[in-house]
């Protein structure tokens, strides 16, 4: 297999700095993935030039609803991406692609009808509940990109029936801002051009790449890594570092998980989880905005926030549900980057009790939930299931044994 990898492109480009710790490429699951930076908590994921409004942005691939086309271009395959459309025609958002008549070898350039804005100021303020200070929710939680009416990551060529997630995360020929990001997704670290085949004389073309902060969650057990670039909510956008997005609300459909027509998978997160610098029961929205410096701009320069991701389990550690590697094809085609979010929230009884522990399995919380209501419900008691927004969450890696199988069977009558 590494034979055939070795002989199947050319040299990715280096991106990481002497010294940091990288991890091994066989836990990459989204091949395409130039190398995940675990100093940085980041992985650098190849740049692709588009146009909008006759002006340059940048954008990376991380799905495919085609299978062939997926594993052509070496991003996740994800049927579900077909049905991104139902209901919801501007989910999709229709692209056209040209290239130059003297192209010797080289992509194309993609078109796009819609494009984020990146020069509002992201802010996030920890907010008040029952009287005291909590971090979630927030007093004021304001995204760093927004996009236009026009925009969706998901994106389908004029001519092809094929859906890609293809995420605009830059704008501008150069002097991107990497570190307040005023040009750039939030997430966005650092950012080396592409050059294209005929700008030298050896016809030699260079991949460019972008280095993006990476999200670490929990999946069957396993620790993952993924990245998150759109949410629906602004909230949601704000926390997650990512574009807000409010037209992927009605992206099909909500609560629809694996059902006939959805486009979405579940993720489930933990508003008021335990938190705690080291804490190995921490998680949840508190956690990651508290301990995880969930206010501040994430840059290469921010040595503490990092040091808080990589080292200190100081992401919000959300829960995945159908992933890419399980064993049973079913839940391994049912993957979705739309992920549809489930937000529990502990009960006064489960935290009084010490019950509101670090959860890590998509059955598990399902058999909680089902079973134990008193200790686990929606957010103020509500009943627990889908929240109303969906987050683009594309799956990179897995950084010790790979996920293959949930840890436990789901109970009758269960959301499973």
């Amino acid at each position: 297999e590494s034979l055939i990898e070795e002989r199947s492109g050319t040299p990715p480009p280096a991106f990481a700095a002497p010294g940091d710790t990288m991890l091994d490429k066989s836990k990459i699951i989204l091949r395409s993935t130039f190398g995940v930076d675990l100093t940085h908590n980041s992985a650098a994921l190849p740049l692709h030039r588009g146009i909008y409004r006759h002006r340059t942005v940048w954008f990376v691939i991380t799905e495919a609803s085609d299978f062939g086309l997926a594993h052509d271009l070496n991003v996740n395959f994800s049927p579900k991406l077909a049905n991104m459309a139902i209901g919801c025609p501007k989910c999709v958002q229709g692209v056209t692609l040209t290239s130059s008549p003297k192209n010797k070898f080289g992509e194309g350039v993609i078109h796009f009808q819609g494009a984020p804005k990146f020069s509002p100021r992201r802010v996030l303020r920890s907010g008040r509940t029952a009287g005291k200070a909590t971090a979630f929710p927030p007093a004021k939680a304001q995204p760093g990109s927004v996009g236009s009416a026009r925009y969706s990551p998901f994106i389908r060529i004029k001519g092809s029936g094929v859906v890609y997630n293809a995420p605009i995360i830059a704008s501008g020929n150069g002097g991107f801002d990497v570190t307040h990001h005023s040009n750039t997704a939030d997430r966005v670290l650092k950012i080396r051009k592409p050059t294209p085949a005929g700008a030298l004389h050896s016809g030699e073309f260079r991949p460019g790449y972008a280095e993006l902060l990476l999200v670490r969650g929990r999946e069957a057990g396993q620790e993952i890594f993924y990245l998150s670039t759109e949410a629906s909510d602004a909230a949601a956008a704000t926390i997650e570092r990512a574009t807000f997005v409010p037209a992927l609300q009605k992206a099909p459909f909500l609560g629809g998980d694996d059902f006939l027509g959805a486009a979405r998978e579940r993720i489930f997160i933990f508003a008021n989880g335990q938190t705690g610098r080291d804490n190995p029961q921490a998680q949840g929205l508190n956690h990651v905005i508290q301990d995880g410096f969930g206010y501040q701009d994430a840059s290469l320069t921010n040595k503490l926030l990092l040091d808080a991701l990589s080292n200190h389990s100081g992401d919000s550690l959300n829960v995945l549900g159908d992933f890419p590697s399980l064993a049973d094809p079913r839940h391994a085609n049912a993957y979705s980057p739309l992920w549809d979010a489930q937000v529990g929230q502990w009960s006064p009884k489960a935290i009084r009790e010490g019950l509101d522990t670090r959860q890590d399995d998509e059955n598990e919380i399902i058999n909680l939930a089902r079973q134990r209501p008193d200790l686990l419900t929606g957010p103020m008691g509500a009943r627990y299931g889908a929240g109303g927004f969906v987050i683009n969450c594309p799956t990179v890696a897995f950084t010790q044994e790979e996920p293959v199988i949930d840890q436990v069977s789901l109970v009758a009558g269960s959301q499973g």
